[in-house]
């Protein structure tokens, strides 16, 4: 796992966690509430989404661990997942997936959904 920006840890960072198959598991445990974009960098819709999605990652740290992970680079997690049409936000509490959110929408949106969990 790789972490753009300071801090690790449990302390939750203003930029996305970068996601891998290997720990996956792992980092999604120890963080209470994650909202993790699921992206490839060949995907338009994905790229329409990220900045909002860094965004998040700031407006939410402390409250929301924001994280990426690319689905051709990490097909495992994807596979388990499901993951069929990206961008897909999974939205994780307790490492367990409590909503989910296809395609590019718009940021009131994501926080919408979000907010039901916070």
């Amino acid at each position: 796992m790789k972490e753009k920006g300071v801090g690790g840890g449990k302390e939750s960072s203003m930029n996305p966690l970068i996601l891998d198959d290997a720990h996956f598991d792992e980092i999604v445990q120890q963080y209470p509430l994650m909202l993790i974009d699921c992206w490839a960098a060949w995907c338009g819709p994905c790229r329409i989404i990220a900045p909002i999605v860094d965004e998040l990652a700031h407006d939410y740290a402390g409250r929301v661990t924001v994280a990426k992970l690319n689905v051709d680079e990490n097909p495992k997690t994807a596979m388990r997942f499901g993951i069929m049409s990206i961008p897909t936000l999974l939205i994780m509490k307790n490492g367990r997936e409590v909503d989910r959110i296809i395609g590019a929408v718009p940021k009131p949106f994501i926080e919408e959904r979000l907010r039901k969990h916070v």
